[in-house]
Formats: C-alpha cells, sequence, structure tokens
C-alpha cells in the first residue's frame, strides 16, 4: 500500500514536471506560458547591444554636470567624421542651451537622460512621466527635433520604468562597453577596455566632462577605426521596429 501511495506522488510530480516543461518552451506574447500560466511577470530589459553581422558600435556620451569638454568633444568627432549620441539631463539642458544647440548642428543625436537625474527605478510611473516629459519638452525647444531615446540615470531600471517610457514612444538604450572615464581612467587605459569588450553591435559609454575624455575619445576612434569599425549614433545601430529583445538585453531583428 505504501508502495503504491509513492509510486503516485511521483508520478504525479513527473505529470507536473512534464506540464511546466511545456509550458516553458511555448512564448505567448514575448512572455512564456509558464509566465502567463503562473501570473508571474518577466523581468525586461532596455538594449544593451544590437545582433548584427555587420562591422558597427554606436558611441554615446551622458551629460548631467559641466560643458567645458563638450565643444571639443565635436571637434573631435567631426575630425574623424563620425557622429554619437548625447543623453542629456534636464537641467542641463537649462544650463547650457547654445551647447545643446551646437551638439545638435554637429549632427549628433539627442536623447533624454531624465529631467533631474534621479534613480528612477524607485519613482511611480507618474513621477517617472513627469521626469522623461519635461526634459523631452526642453530638449525640443532647443533642437525643434522629436527625441526618441532614454537612457536611465546610474543604468537602473524595471518594469514601470520601462513601460513608462515605451508609451511615451521611448527606446530605453543601456550599454554593453563601459570606458569607466568617470573613475578617471587614463585616455589609454579606456582605450583598452574599449578594445578588450567591443564587438559588432556594441553601444559604448562615455561621459561629456570626464577627465581624459578627449584623449579617450581620440584613442577609441582610431583604434575602431583601424579595425573597420563603423562608427555612429544609438540611432544608426539600433533597429527601428519590428525587433524583439532576449533577456541579455540584446536587440534582435524579427
Amino acid at each position: 500500500m505504501h508502495f503504491c501511495v509513492i509510486k503516485s506522488r511521483t508520478i504525479k510530480i513527473c505529470l507536473i514536471m512534464i506540464v511546466v516543461a511545456v509550458l516553458l518552451s511555448v512564448s505567448i506574447n514575448g512572455a512564456t506560458s509558464a509566465q502567463v500560466f503562473f501570473g508571474y511577470a518577466p523581468r525586461k530589459v532596455p538594449i544593451y547591444n544590437v545582433d548584427t553581422s555587420e562591422k558597427q558600435v554606436a558611441i554615446s556620451f551622458d551629460a548631467a554636470w559641466g560643458a567645458d569638454k563638450t565643444e571639443e568633444i565635436l571637434s573631435v568627432l567631426d575630425e574623424f567624421n563620425v557622429t554619437a549620441t548625447f543623453f542629456l539631463v534636464g537641467f542641463w539642458v537649462d544650463d547650457y542651451p547654445e551647447m545643446v544647440k551646437a551638439i545638435d548642428e554637429a549632427g549628433c543625436e539627442i536623447g533624454t537622460h531624465s529631467n533631474t537625474h534621479p534613480d528612477m527605478a524607485k519613482l511611480s510611473a507618474s513621477e517617472i512621466k513627469e521626469e522623461l516629459s519635461t526634459s523631452i519638452e526642453k530638449i525640443e525647444e532647443v533642437t525643434g527635433k522629436e527625441v526618441t531615446l532614454f537612457r536611465a540615470p546610474f543604468g537602473s531600471y524595471n518594469n514601470t520604468l520601462l513601460d513608462t517610457a515605451e508609451e511615451l514612444n521611448l527606446k530605453t538604450i543601456q550599454w554593453d562597453v563601459d570606458t569607466l572615464d568617470w573613475k578617471g581612467l587614463s585616455g589609454s587605459e579606456m582605450n583598452n577596455r574599449v578594445l578588450s569588450k567591443v564587438k559588432n553591435g556594441s553601444i559604448i559609454l562615455m561621459h561629456n566632462n570626464s577627465d581624459n575624455i578627449i584623449e579617450g575619445l581620440r584613442l577609441i576612434l582610431i583604434s575602431l577605426q583601424n579595425m573597420g569599425y563603423k562608427i555612429g549614433s544609438v540611432s544608426d545601430l539600433v533597429i527601428a521596429d519590428n525587433y524583439t529583445i532576449d533577456r541579455n538585453g540584446v536587440q534582435h531583428a524579427n
């Protein structure tokens, strides 16, 4: 009798495991059937890099404090005939509207980096919307161009943030190559970090006012061009529509 009971329980456990395996193998609107069946939501992720066979990368700068190196950054980009994406905080736009114009007129792309640079994963949906909408309005007032990209301060995000950004027609952009320029690394150290991590479809993170950014940028551009990479803005790289983002943040064309 005890053997029959144990055997019956074993059979039930095996059947449950089979059902879960089947549910995990089926996708419904980007979520597994198990997630739908058991009622839990997958953790969404932003775009860290792009799945591409092309030797193409994007350079991006976050701008929150200071602007004294920005004009020289634009000069170096122009020297190498490349563009980049600048993610601007709203109060930076308030302080440096002429520099915002200069970035735009240099042919570089501008995205939002929030309005006040908070940890937005700690905000409510309405607070997130206010941060994004306010910063977008400031940028668009200066440039007259639509803002379509967003980078979260500190790289901190959750589903509420990503959903709210999407409602505002923003793609949330992370990075897969961090120069760590804000730590005071030398230009050579920044370059070595990039060379050790870069690949097709990489998004490289830099900051507009780090100590050795000009030296680092120049070395990085020389290295990438020597390696045959095409360098441009984030929108030059990412897939505009009809795509998926896997759990590692890699954007794939459907």
